[in-house]
């Protein structure tokens, strides 16, 4: 007999259980909190929509002391983790701490909402997320649809960071901007200032995101994989199994776990980058993108 419809063939801990019938669950990131003025920081946010076809939306931030009359702040585009699946833009987690960095660090902010698997698989966020960045540029010359970013951001100042999922995304739309100018001059610096360590390629101007500076981006925890072990992995880890599941699962069409999108020591394309600054922030067992 014919298992119930109810019954469960997949489930991924703390991600996702998917039934026989082919509906899922999603078993965190679910809760949402709106966009407003925080209270403990004043930092004011909203939500607005990119492209309603799409659909694509971002939530933006402006710390207490914007003022387009003073001075332009840089700008951050963040793309939040969750494995590719969970968590969106709204998700308190995300919500809360970009309150937090838009204040200290007097920024503005532009959170993208990406769609997540398995509605659409990777590489689906990649497109929306280049399509954002092309909408955000929209407005360096003061003539976009958003008037806060028309107002407050300083297009020469701005940085991609992301979480986990988020930083992969971070890192491959950097990867985009520089292949889209070839002619970008490019100096890597990880966790050093000696001139020696740094590695510099091509010079040129040509900027293919109507005025966009990408200054940077923060890696905060990156989700890179492949198939060798490296730094601290060891194939005797109990989760091994269930990154390569999820690897799997969001991206169906994947040539593997030595795949570009999730290996950055296999992409042809990683010189490309196209920033001047790169931080990454790793701990337990995300060295890859150093030892890549």
């Amino acid at each position: 007999m014919d298992p119930s419809p109810d019954h469960i063939i997949k489930e991924i801990p703390g991600l996702i259980r998917v039934y026989k019938n082919g509906r899922y669950q999603k078993l965190g990131g679910t809760d949402t909190v709106p966009a407003g003025t925080d209270p403990t920081t004043g930092v004011q946010s909203k939500d607005v929509i990119i492209s309603p076809d799409t659909p694509l939306s971002a939530r933006l931030y402006i710390p207490k002391t914007a003022n387009s009359n003073l001075r332009k702040l840089p700008l951050l585009i963040f793309y939040h983790g969750g494995a590719f699946i969970i968590d969106t833009a709204a998700s308190p987690i995300y919500h809360n701490f970009l309150n937090l960095v838009a204040s200290e660090s007097n920024i503005v902010i532009v959170s993208v909402d990406y769609r997540t698997a398995p509605d659409h698989p990777v590489p689906t966020c990649f497109q929306d997320l280049w399509d954002a960045i092309k909408w955000v540029a929209l407005h360096a010359t003061g003539n976009g649809p958003e008037p806060w970013l028309n107002s407050y951001p300083d297009f020469g100042k701005v940085f991609f960071a992301g979480d986990s999922a988020g930083a992969n995304i971070a890192h491959q739309m950097a990867i985009r901007v520089g292949s889209a100018n070839p002619t970008r001059h490019v100096e890597i610096r990880i966790g050093s200032e000696n001139p020696a360590h740094h590695m510099a390629t091509r010079v040129g101007s040509e900027n293919p995101v109507g005025g966009i500076n990408l200054e940077g981006i923060i890696l905060l925890h990156p989700y890179f994989w492949g198939k060798e072990r490296v730094g601290s992995e060891s194939d005797e880890q109990p989760w091994i199994a269930s990154v390569n599941d999820i690897r799997r699962f969001v991206c169906p069409e994947t040539s593997g776990l030595d795949d570009p999108l999730i290996n950055p020591g296999k992409d042809p394309k990683v010189s490309d980058i196209g920033c001047s600054r790169l931080l990454v922030c790793v701990a337990d067992c995300r060295e890859r993108y150093i030892e890549g």
